[in-house]
């Protein structure tokens, strides 16, 4: 496989800082163009890794904020290849890596190598696939392997043992360490659990962790990244790009952002 540039991007963020941002959007929320121009926001005002989320009908991991934005999307008619079209307007803009988080049945209703080509072709980076594991995924480690794609994982802290080292070994990019079990969304405290979990995963192989699920301002961004390599917001930077457009987005990344170097 071609070198990480999600695993580059994370390591340079923990040599100039504390660690890497990780910021999700959905794409094509509130519209196409609004996206692309969000996406590209957040990535000039601290973002290190840019996560686009594939709107889908049956968000069982996303929190309400994501699901209405999702739902957004979804009723002014997107499809697919919106997807493709934003990711290569943003990665002609900015230099941060694009990893898409979708759930597995749009990916096999698209058809897997169709996906990977067209997600790399639009200079995409890889997937978080939150609904499927590795012992479930030959087809798209595979297709991975050959196309040069990033498969992130996902690990729980009710994963056993024999599972995080599975999850390690065959995630590339980093690992996405739940923090806490349920729904995504903020949380006035991250559980200890979350650190516990990236232990158990240095333990199981020397990959990057990223933390998600419920990080929501700066000090719980430092707090994560005494630990872990990245943390990942999501539910504040959708809201924020509800709320207040693009601009109101890119000065609550920067707020954030000011995590990784306290």
């Amino acid at each position: 496989m071609s070198t990480s540039r999600v695993e580059a991007a994370i390591l340079t963020a923990k040599r100039e800082r504390k660690g890497a941002l990780i910021g999700y959007l959905p794409v094509a929320f509130p519209d196409l163009d609004t996206s692309v121009e969000a996406a590209i926001a957040m990535a000039r005002s601290g973002v290190d890794v840019i996560e686009f989320g594939v709107p889908y009908s049956d968000p069982v991991m996303d929190g309400l904020v994501i699901q209405e934005a999702t739902q957004t999307a979804l009723k002014a008619g997107f499809r697919l290849p919106q997807l493709f079209e934003a990711i290569s307007r943003v990665t002609a803009e900015v230099d941060a890596p694009v990893l898409v988080m979708t759930y597995w049945n749009p990916v096999v209703q698209y058809g897997v190598e169709r996906f990977a080509q067209d997600l790399k072709a639009a200079g995409g980076a890889g997937l978080i696939t939150p609904d499927i594991t590795p012992d479930a995924a030959a087809e798209w480690i595979e297709v991975s392997e050959r196309v040069g794609l990033d498969r992130v994982f996902l690990a729980a802290p009710t994963s056993t043992d024999e599972r995080l080292r599975m999850i390690s070994e065959q995630s590339t990019g980093f690992v996405y360490t739940v923090s806490t079990m349920g729904i995504t969304g903020e949380r006035s405290e991250l559980d200890a659990a979350a650190r516990v979990l990236t232990g158990r995963l240095r333990d199981a192989g020397d990959k990057l962790a990223c933390v998600g699920i419920g990080i929501s301002n700066a000090e719980q961004v430092a707090s994560t990244l005494d630990y872990a390599d990245g943390a990942i917001v999501g539910t504040v930077f959708v809201r924020a790009l509800r709320d207040g457009g693009v601009d109101g987005l890119a000065s609550v990344v920067r707020e954030i952002a000011q995590g990784t170097t306290s």
